[in-house]
Parts: C-alpha cells; sequence; structure tokens
C-alpha cells in the first residue's frame, strides 16, 4: 500500500462527486402499500471506492425503490449526507467533474496571498515537516493534512447548513466516527453536515482528527466501517447494505511500512465489516462493487469508479423490483426530500476570533476578505479560512455562526499549533556537474513565534557542508497587521569560490564573512517587502589551493554601508513556477564614514515573468547589477555569474567581475502531475550574459550564448533536476540538482 492509498483512506468527499445520468426505470411491479418495509441504506467507507455508492444510488432510482434512512462511515457518510440532504445524482456527477486531489487537500492558500513574510521560506531547501518544540519536548502534527480544505469541499456537499437535528433532514440520517481516546464508536444524530462528515472520515495519520463536543474523532473505519447496526436503531424493516471496502493484501503485497500500516487497518475495519455482515436478516440486500484494481487512494478516477456500482446493484434487481413502489408516488417522495439550495448571504455583524493564547485576533483580522455588515460571499470566505491557516500558526482553522440577542456573530474557531509556537525545520542541497564539481549543504532552522502581542519572531538558520553560515534575525513587528517592523539580525559565512583562467579551474579562494544589521521596513500585504539598514563587519579573503595571478589581501577588511531592498513576488510557486512575477532590487553604499575601508555604491536587479498556456509554460528572467559611479568594486564584493540555468555549460561561478548582465528564456512542460507535489516537467533555456571588468584579467568580458535541456520533478526531498548544458563555441557539462537551481 502507497503512502497516497493510506493518505486517502476514506477520504470520501467524492461522495458528492460521482454521479450518472438516470436511465429509464425498468418495469417493475410495485410492493402492496400495506406491506412496504421501512427502507435504510447503509453505505461503507472505502476511500475514493465509495464513488460506487453513486452508482447504486442511480439503480435505485431506476426502480423507484424508496430510501426512508441512510447510515453511512467515512465516504459511505459523505455520499450519505450529500442525498439524504437534498443532493441529487446529477448533481453528484457535476461536482465530481469538478473535484481533483489538489483541490481537496492542498490546504495553503494559492502563493500569491501569502505574506511576504512566509513566501521567504520557499526559497530555502526545506523538506519534511515542522517540528514543534513545547517545553522542551519535541512534537508533531496530527496528521499529513489538517481538513481545512477539505472542510471547504464538504461544506459545498451538504445542501442545508447550520445545526441539525439528522431526523428532521429530507431523509433521516446517521453518520460514524470513532473516539480516538476510548476507541468507542461514535454515532451522530445531529451537528452541522460538514463537520459531521468531516469527522467521520479523519484517517488516522493521513487527516488530523476532528475536535468535537471535546472528543478527539477519527474515521468511523476503525469501530464500524458498515455500521448496519445505527440503520437498525433507526428503525429500519429492510437494509440495503453497500460495502465498497478494500479487501485484505496477499502476502507477496505486503511491501515496505506503507504496506503493513494499511493492512493492519484493514485487519481492524475487515473485522466490524464482518460482525455487520453476520447481522444481516434474509429481507435485507448486500450490494459489493467488484472493485479490483481500485484503490482506497484512486481520487483522480472516480467517474471510472461510479459505474461501477450499477452492475453490482443489477445483481440484485428482482429483490429491489419487489421494494419498488408507484412511479407517482416515487416522484413525491423524491420531490420531498430534495432541497433547492438559497444561499445564506446575510452579513454579520461581527466577526470574533475565539479561544487565541498567544497570537493576535487582530494580526488575524487582517487576513480576512470577508467584513462586518457586508454580505457573505462563501468563496470569499472559504479563501479567508485557507489565508488564515497559510499564516503557518494554525493547526486547524474553521467557522460557524452564532445567533446571539441582537446581532449575527461570525466566530473563527482558529486552533493554535498544539506542536508550537516554536519550531524546527530542516533543509537539504545538492549538485554535481559529473565533473568533480560536488555540492552539499544541510540546512537547521530554528524559529520561535509570537513572543509579544505583536507578533515577535527569532529565527535563526544553521547551513553546514560546502559553505558554512549562521544567521540570527530578531524580526518585531510594530503594528497588530504587520505593516512596518524592525528587524536586528547577525550573520556569519565562510565558502569556498573557484577561480577559473579561461575554462581552468586554478584556484579556491576562502571568503569569512560577519556582518551585524538593522533594518527598518513595511510590508506590503501580500505583495511585496521593502527594507532600509545598516550594517557593519568585516571580511576576508584567503587563498586556499592553487595560484592566483592577482593579489588578494588577506587582511580583515572593515565593512560599514547603507543599504535599500524591495522585493515584490506575486509567483504562484518557487520551485516550478506557471504563473506571475517577481521582482529583487537591491542597493548598498558602502561609507568610509560608517567606518568602512573602500568607499563604493553597487546595485543589482533580478526578475521573471512566468505565464502558461495549458501544460507549457513559459518563464522570463534577467538579472543585472553594476556600480554607481567611478569607483571600483572590491574583490570581496564582485559579482559572479556561471552553471546550470546561468549560462549553462560553465561551472558555477567561473566568471567573476564588477558588472553584470543576463538573460534567460525557458520552457516547460507539465509531464505528470501528482496529487501532492507540483509534478514532473521536461523543458529548455535559452541563456546569454556578460560580465564584464572580470577579476582575473584575460577572461572573457563579451556576450555568451549557452542553452539547456532538462527533466525536473517535485519530490518530498525538493525539486530535482537532471539537465546537460552548453554553451557556444565553449564548454559543456551535465548537471543534478537537489534544491532550487536558480
Amino acid at each position: 500500500m502507497t503512502v497516497k492509498t493510506v493518505l486517502w483512506l476514506g477520504l470520501p468527499f467524492l461522495l458528492t462527486a460521482l454521479a450518472l445520468p438516470v436511465a429509464a426505470a425498468e418495469p417493475v411491479t410495485p410492493a402492496p402499500a400495506a406491506k412496504r418495509p421501512k427502507i435504510c441504506l447503509v453505505l461503507s467507507g472505502g476511500g475514493a471506492r465509495g464513488a460506487a455508492h453513486v452508482g447504486v444510488l442511480k439503480v435505485l432510482e431506476e426502480y423507484r425503490v424508496p430510501v426512508h434512512c441512510i447510515a453511512g462511515t467515512s465516504m459511505g457518510s459523505l455520499v450519505g449526507a450529500a442525498y439524504a440532504s437534498g443532493t441529487t445524482v446529477p448533481e453528484m456527477d457535476g461536482i465530481m467533474a469538478s473535484i481533483t486531489t489538489e483541490l481537496l487537500f492542498k490546504e495553503k492558500p494559492p502563493r500569491a496571498q501569502v505574506t511576504m513574510r512566509r513566501k521567504a521560506d520557499d526559497y530555502k531547501s526545506f523538506f519534511g515537516p515542522e517540528i514543534g518544540i513545547t517545553g522542551g519536548k519535541i512534537s508533531l502534527g496530527k496528521g499529513v493534512v489538517t481538513g481545512v480544505q477539505l472542510e471547504t469541499v464538504l461544506r459545498q456537499l451538504s445542501k442545508i447548513k447550520g445545526y441539525q437535528n439528522f431526523d428532521k433532514l429530507p431523509i433521516p440520517f446517521r453518520a460514524v466516527a470513532t473516539d480516538l481516546v476510548n476507541g468507542k464508536a461514535v454515532v451522530f444524530k445531529s451537528g452541522e453536515l460538514a463537520n459531521v462528515m468531516r469527522a467521520s472520515m479523519s484517517v488516522p495519520g493521513a487527516v488530523a482528527p476532528a475536535e468535537f463536543d471535546g472528543m478527539m474523532l477519527v474515521d468511523g473505519m476503525l469501530t464500524s466501517n458498515l455500521p448496519v447496526d445505527a440503520a437498525r436503531a433507526m428503525g429500519a424493516d429492510v437494509v440495503i447494505a453497500v460495502n465498497v471496502g478494500t479487501p485484505l493484501l496477499k502476502r507477496d503485497e505486503l511491501n515496505g511500512i506503507g504496506g503493513v500500516v494499511g493492512q493492519m487497518l484493514s485487519i481492524l475495519t475487515e473485522q466490524n465489516v464482518q460482525e455487520s455482515l453476520a447481522s444481516l436478516k434474509p429481507d435485507d440486500i448486500l450490494i459489493t462493487p467488484e472493485l479490483e484494481g481500485y484503490s482506497t487512494g484512486d481520487f483522480d478516477v472516480l467517474t471510472k469508479i461510479a459505474p461501477l456500482g450499477e452492475p453490482a446493484a443489477r445483481k440484485v434487481a428482482d429483490r429491489l423490483a419487489r421494494l419498488s413502489i408507484p412511479a407517482a408516488e416515487y416522484a413525491a417522495l423524491r420531490e420531498r426530500q430534495m432541497v433547492a439550495v438559497v444561499p445564506d448571504t446575510r452579513p454579520v455583524d461581527e466577526i470574533r476570533f475565539e479561544n487565541l493564547a498567544l497570537v493576535n485576533p487582530e494580526s488575524v483580522r487582517v487576513h480576512m476578505e470577508t467584513k462586518p455588515g457586508q454580505p457573505i460571499d462563501q468563496k470569499k470566505l472559504d479563501m479567508d479560512m485557507r489565508r488564515i491557516y497559510g499564516t503557518g500558526d494554525f493547526e486547524h482553522v474553521n467557522y460557524r455562526y452564532l445567533e446571539e440577542p441582537g446581532k449575527r456573530v461570525l466566530a473563527v474557531d482558529a486552533v493554535e499549533k498544539s506542536w508550537g509556537p516554536d519550531s524546527l525545520r530542516f533543509g537539504l542541497g545538492l549538485s554535481s556537474d559529473f565533473a568533480g564539481d560536488a555540492l552539499y549543504n544541510v540546512l537547521v532552522s530554528y524559529r520561535k513565534r509570537w513572543i509579544n502581542p505583536l507578533g515577535a519572531e527569532w529565527r535563526s538558520d544553521l547551513q553546514m557542508g560546502s559553505s558554512t553560515s549562521l544567521g540570527s534575525e530578531f524580526y518585531q513587528p510594530l503594528t497588530s497587521s504587520g505593516a512596518f517592523f524592525i528587524s536586528p539580525n547577525v550573520f556569519f559565512e565562510r565558502r569556498i569560490a573557484a577561480v577559473y583562467q579561461g575554462n581552468s579551474h586554478i584556484a579556491d579562494i576562502e571568503r569569512k564573512r560577519v556582518e551585524a544589521r538593522l533594518d527598518l521596513g513595511a510590508n506590503f500585504h501580500e505583495y511585496g517587502t521593502f527594507r532600509l539598514g545598516v550594517l557593519a563587519g568585516k571580511s576576508k579573503l584567503e587563498v586556499d589551493t592553487g595560484t592566483l595571478t592577482i593579489p588578494v589581501n588577506s587582511d580583515s577588511i572593515t565593512l560599514g554601508a547603507y543599504s535599500a531592498r524591495l522585493v515584490l513576488d506575486q509567483l504562484d510557486s518557487v520551485h516550478f513556477p506557471r504563473e506571475g512575477w517577481k521582482t529583487d532590487m537591491r542597493y548598498l553604499k558602502s561609507d568610509t564614514g560608517l567606518g568602512a575601508d573602500d568607499s563604493y555604491d553597487k546595485w543589482d536587479f533580478s526578475g521573471s515573468f512566468v505565464h502558461s498556456f495549458g501544460e507549457h509554460t513559459i518563464n522570463l528572467g534577467a538579472i543585472a547589477g553594476g556600480l554607481s559611479g567611478s569607483k571600483l568594486l572590491p574583490a570581496y564584493d564582485q559579482f559572479s555569474l556561471g552553471g546550470f540555468l546561468q549560462l549553462s555549460g560553465l561551472s558555477s561561478g567561473q566568471l567573476i567581475g564588477e558588472k553584470l548582465k543576463f538573460g534567460r528564456a525557458m520552457y516547460y512542460h507539465r509531464l505528470a502531475r501528482s496529487a501532492i507535489f507540483e509534478g514532473a516537467y521536461g523543458g529548455i533555456s535559452l541563456e546569454t550574459g556578460q560580465v564584464s571588468n572580470p577579476l582575473i584579467p584575460g577572461n572573457r568580458d563579451d556576450w555568451i550564448r549557452a542553452a539547456s535541456v532538462f527533466v525536473a520533478a517535485d519530490t518530498p526531498l525538493g525539486p530535482a533536476y537532471l539537465g546537460y548544458g552548453q554553451t557556444q563555441n565553449g564548454p559543456n557539462s551535465f548537471y543534478f540538482y537537489l534544491g532550487r537551481p536558480f
């Protein structure tokens, strides 16, 4: 069993999605009115396999079998809740056509809407989950996903909103979850449908448990995956049970930890399913769709799974026919069971943030486009929830409406991380040109959040490997909105830079730099950030290996400068952007009045623009840098260029000089999509660049043209690239990168 399969076990929101056009009903002999039983539909859990429930519903409607009550678990609770609240089979079909794995489980908001503080993390080579530190103890999140985005979809599936008595729904309904504390089944008879569905399908380890009335709830499959007993309790005379559970794996299929964990869950589930099957009576009907070849995680093929419920139901057509009622009576019943949705757009008088211990409610409020006094826009409100979750301060975000005397309140339940607020993250970067130039770096980042009510944050990053660095920053917002901030920070770096004479590696220079900086800044919401700063420090260059034709002053150089930086970032992704743009402009004024040994003015600029046409993407980029005035740029602060996608074919940083110009046009095509990551790509690039006034006399200072071809994929450890680059009339090279190469 794959990680993807475990993730999707029971993620049933498909329910609403799977629907087929209603075929013409076959002639049936209606049951005599005096003998008509109360019929209850029981829908099991089974992840994506639960799409077959919709096919069964189609046949039941075709044979005019009345459904008087529904009980469901996990995916079955989703399909059941949708049908019980008035969603029709054709409507489910339409929803299914729009559902994707990304839509259901990509919980962060679009990157363009994330704060600049969080966007900066994307340029680090982080991998794996955030690790919390609380009271000196290490802890992790409660699931791979929290269910924030899933709840958005579930709210769309349930036509009836707000707290409900499930006996008062168009079709009486029950949903089953499992209390993680005592291990017992919890049968919901009331509640808000979206929340109940979410609780019923919280697969342990994949989706974080749902908090409900003080209980911690997970998937009902652990205790009652085929809830026949819940149907009996509703007074069912006849049970139509649909079992779409996953059969146990065979011995040769138990490969890896994923298969073992999945088998354990299947064993627990199968035990309670067998108990339910044993309780079926002679008049009950069991429908078992043939779903071989489809797993619980196959949410991308729901349209193929849904029809498989039909042939399974037709196998018992003779028994279904005995339950049929006259056409006019059935039409009247279905009319009563359907609900016309009227969106509730009534404005609220207050937006309230409850139970926040560390996070300042005013800092959360700025992320909401929904405002008191304005009509409620459901899509806008759902995006508000994702945006709040995207701040990184919460493990779960939801909302509810409160009707209080004289006012209507929107209560936002933002649950602060139980594994924070302090956290650790790890990163890894690797590169090789298959010719002896191999680099590696390991990154450890520690962050302490919400040190004070304005959201102060202390962050330290340690990098070890081919280059060593240590940086620490205290970030202090000056307002609750975070519009302005002050940031004292320190930084130390030691790295080895290769020096080339032409295409020959002639020496390595060790560069050491330590600096302290104080920045004042402003954030332009999610669009950009601007910093003004002053810095002081030391820099030192020494020849590590080889011989240089130019003198290198091995004495420490004193630094002192004013700095300014403007970053505007609207890319939808850092790894493989498909839309958006970014620009980064910096200015440094080294001033002897601040104690600097050298006086000069340096500027640099980088920018990119990305646009996609279907699966095809054009990515245009430019870099430039130089001096203001006639003074020279010292060796310790010159520009470098070269390497994969920065004059491909050259070695990394092969060209060093005072002035830099570079342009690149990339094309890439998405070769494969991924449920969790950004997929796989193949592409090419055309590049041109010039480094003027080179550090090494005689090195090229003319325009150089280059090109590359590559394949790349997003992986659990970050983006991985395998490419080949060639400069015009110059060197060529193969490249491997794990991490961002540009």
